[in-house]
Parts: C-alpha cells; sequence; structure tokens
C-alpha cells in the first residue's frame, strides 16, 4: 500500500506534468496545492525531496515556482515510490536495496513465507518497474474494471463498476 504522501506526490507531479505538456511555466506551491487537491503544510516537504531526486526543479523569483524537469515518460514510479515511501518489498529479506535478514528466520532458502511473498513481490515488481509518470497522466480518471473476472473483484477492495 502506498501511503499518502507518495500519493500527495503523485497528485503534485501529475499537475506539473500537466503543466509542462501546456504552457510549461514555474508553478508556485499554492497552484500545485490548488490544482492537486493536496495540503501546503505537507507539500513543501514533498517537493523538496523531488528536487532532490533530480526530477523536478524550482526557481526563485516573481515567476518562481516548480517545474518538471524531465518527461514523465523518464520518470519511474518505482524510483519515486522508494524515494518517497522506502524501500517496496514485502518483507525485508526480499528487498533489493535495503535487504536485511529476518531476525526469525532460521533459513532463508528454505522459509515457506519467504518464497511465497518473493513470487508476488516479483510480479508487483515487473510491473511497478515498467510503469513511468506517464503512464498516470495519461490514463483516465475513473476505474474500469469490466475486463476482469468476478472472482478478482470479490477481492478488491474497492468500489468497482
Amino acid at each position: 500500500m502506498i501511503t499518502q504522501k507518495m500519493k500527495y506526490a503523485l497528485k503534485a507531479l501529475t499537475v506539473l506534468a500537466d503543466e509542462r505538456a501546456g504552457d510549461g511555466r514555474a508553478l508556485r506551491i499554492e497552484e500545485i496545492a490548488q490544482r492537486s487537491g493536496t495540503p501546503k503544510r505537507f507539500l513543501e516537504h514533498i517537493l523538496l525531496e523531488i528536487r532532490n531526486g533530480g526530477f523536478i526543479a524550482s526557481t526563485r523569483g516573481r515567476n518562481g515556482g516548480y517545474q518538471l524537469i524531465k518527461e514523465p515518460s523518464a520518470i519511474p514510479l518505482s524510483e519515486l515510490l522508494r524515494m518517497i515511501d522506502g524501500p517496496i518489498a514485502p518483507l525485508p529479506c526480499l528487498s533489493r536495496r535495503a535487504y536485511q535478514r529476518c531476525d526469525d528466520c532460521a533459513d532463508e532458502t528454505t522459509c515457506r513465507i519467504r518464497r511465497v511473498f518473493a513470487e508476488v513481490f516479483w510480479s508487483y515488481l515487473l510491473l511497478i518497474e515498467s510503469m513511468t509518470l506517464a503512464d498516470i497522466v495519461r490514463r483516465p480518471a475513473a476505474l474500469d474494471f469490466s475486463h476482469v473476472p468476478a472472482t478478482a473483484k470479490e477481492s478488491v477492495d474497492i468500489p468497482l463498476k
């Protein structure tokens, strides 16, 4: 599950991507907050992290603000997730960047819990590492699960049409 902080980051980046595709001007933090529905007090810290990650730039002055400096297609969602939320692995022993052996595990090679979650995580990684900010920007806001089998819909915890 992504954090609220990550949702705010993605909303702000979507606003900046839309502006890049339009007028391309720098947006003040107040405007980003208003357009994205994100509280300004959280957004300041989040935008600083994203700027330090090299995805946006900030300009001071009267016409200053924040701008997306990379194409949305060059901003991997997996990198944003790791930057904002930290490791994305479900178990510390599966993390590539923040590996830690589980304290209560005698043998990783025979751990049944690790094996099952490794399969789930591998599938998730294949998908999330192939996605970029462009995938969020170009998708319609409404969810369409008409192609999903009924049994899968029952396990999803969101309203489906």
